[in-house]
């Protein structure tokens, strides 16, 4: 099954790109997901080794800041049964759980985030899904050849 790419979005508020490095393993879940469309493509379609651009949205301007790869297949949110959570819903099921995440660990760093006015101008993206009007899915696909060009954008470099 060949390789898959995702944008994945983050209010750096809550958690940033410098957490997820700093994170032991460079590793966190990915979880809170409470959007039908974004749980399936969780589910259905996001697998081990795929790439994925981790953006900074609610920040002026929003960016992608880094390369994290999906290291943990969709599992069941614990967060959806604890009461006590800003993630809690008390409709779902722990027998045929309702809400997943993933988990994503950090790779590579840009030298340049690559902010939404730089994505919007530049010719060779359009149709990427975070520059479109409404676009607020905060897990979007994206295309190869919008991958290659946002790298070579960002100028990615290893973490050590």
């Amino acid at each position: 099954m060949p390789k898959k790419y995702w944008l994945f979005k983050s209010e750096p508020d809550v958690f940033s790109w410098d957490d997820l490095v700093a994170a032991k393993n460079r590793t966190t879940t990915w979880e809170g997901i409470r959007n039908y469309q974004a749980r399936n493509l969780l589910r259905d379609e996001c697998r081990n080794g795929d790439q994925v651009f981790f953006y900074h949205s609610r920040v002026n301007p929003p960016a992608i800041m880094g390369i994290a790869q999906v290291v943990k297949e969709a599992y069941p949110d614990p967060e959806q049964f604890d009461p006590k959570s800003k993630y809690y819903d008390p409709s779902a099921d722990p027998d045929a759980p309702r809400w997943l995440m993933v988990d994503v660990q950090a790779v590579k760093a840009f030298r340049k985030p690559v902010d939404l006015p730089t994505l919007k101008a530049h010719e060779d993206l359009d149709g990427l899904m975070v520059t479109k009007r409404g676009a607020r899915l905060s897990i979007q696909p994206v295309e190869p050849i919008h991958w290659r060009v946002i790298s070579r954008l960002g100028q990615p470099k290893k973490l050590t």
